[in-house]
């Protein structure tokens, strides 16, 4: 199998070595450079990468992806689309020439974050691996591949791991305007509307972000339970961020009836319980949220269900219900999970103050 890499890159320097000793099981690696102005083109070209550039106006990440797919050979089997944020464990190549066989796209083990322990943190499949024929990057900002093939076949291979350590100093300004791009030029896509009422949500433009999630929540092709889920979620998080709790428990209460096999409605519905002082249904909820075990591969699960944050809550809550040996019991498994918070730390000497 003829096996290359392609990529879009923008004044990466500091990560190519990182990225290209990842990479370099391939073939070859074809990087399309969007206008960079320190020395990545020099560093790459010194690593005998195929370089070419070209500054995309007005940007759009689908069309940059389009451009270096076409810098592609056409007699290339599998293309391996990466950014230069991330890295593969060895060993990808050798899975992909054992078991791409017969397949037109491969699905595998993508952490897009780590929590400060170096655990994963958020965990889903990635699908950027494909034939060279039949396949176009769409959408100006989280493009997707479409398929034009009859009959596509994936093929899921959880050997393959592709890690992501993104640069915090990089800016995302850019993902607002070209998600209201995508709404427009295509306001049928049920999940670009979720992004865009998510993105909304993290500039704090609550209003916005409420009207849109409740928009994609109306659509007739949003059937995805988690996703649905999570639009209620980060409706009921955005009243509690405008101060109306009643508006904001509504919500967590839906993100239930949604998908009830989640830890992360359960947590939410607990949290806003907790702003409301109503520590027993805080408790129960956080209870209830803890007997969920489908932590599966979803780019919507949330951290906090599974770092410590609700065995944290579980802790105060049962603090200020007077049960210290319980609450105790709690502050020690949130400190299993994370051992140098501070705060946790302190609150367990200062419960065990209670009991002794």
């Amino acid at each position: 199998m003829k096996i290359i890499v392609y990529a879009i890159i923008k004044n990466e320097s500091k990560f190519i070595d990182r990225w290209y000793n990842s990479m370099k099981e391939a073939d070859d690696i074809y990087v399309l450079d969007t206008g960079s102005t320190d020395n990545t083109v020099e560093l790459l070209q010194k690593l005998n990468v195929h370089v070419k550039q070209e500054i995309i106006k007005p940007w759009r990440f689908d069309v940059a992806r389009n451009k270096s797919l076409d810098m592609v050979p056409d007699d290339v089997d599998i293309c391996v689309c990466t950014d230069i944020d991330e890295i593969f464990a060895p060993g990808w190549r050798q899975v992909l020439e054992e078991k791409f066989k017969n397949a037109n796209r491969c699905r595998y083990n993508y952490i897009w974050s780590f929590d400060k322990y170096g655990n994963p943190a958020v965990n889903f499949y990635q699908e950027k691996i494909h034939t060279r024929k039949g396949y176009t990057w769409v959408n100006p900002v989280h493009e997707v591949l479409k398929c034009s093939l009859n009959g596509e076949k994936i093929v899921t291979l959880d050997e393959i791991t592709l890690k992501h350590y993104p640069d915090s100093t990089k800016s995302r300004s850019s993902y607002l305007p070209l998600l209201e791009l995508a709404v427009r030029e295509d306001p049928n896509n049920d999940r670009n509307m979720h992004y865009l009422g998510r993105e909304y949500m993290f500039y704090g433009k609550y209003d916005d972000a409420i009207t849109t999630l409740k928009k994609h929540l109306s659509m007739p092709t949003s059937t995805w339970d988690e996703e649905r889920c999570a639009s209620e979620r980060f409706i009921s998080r955005c009243y509690t961020m405008l101060n109306n709790l009643p508006e904001a428990l509504k919500h967590a209460l839906r993100s239930i009836s949604e998908c009830s096999t989640k830890r992360e409605p359960y947590f939410e519905t607990a949290y806003v319980y907790y702003l409301m002082n109503n520590y027993k249904a805080s408790k129960s909820y956080l209870l209830m949220c803890l007997n969920q075990n489908n932590n599966n591969k979803s780019y919507i699960n949330d951290p906090a269900c599974y770092n410590g944050t609700v065995e944290d809550l579980l802790s105060v809550c049962e603090y200020y219900l007077g049960n210290y040996k319980t609450s105790l019991k709690w502050s020690k498994k949130a400190l299993k999970l994370d051992p140098e918070n501070t705060r946790i730390i302190n609150n367990k000497e200062l419960i065990s103050q209670k009991i002794y």
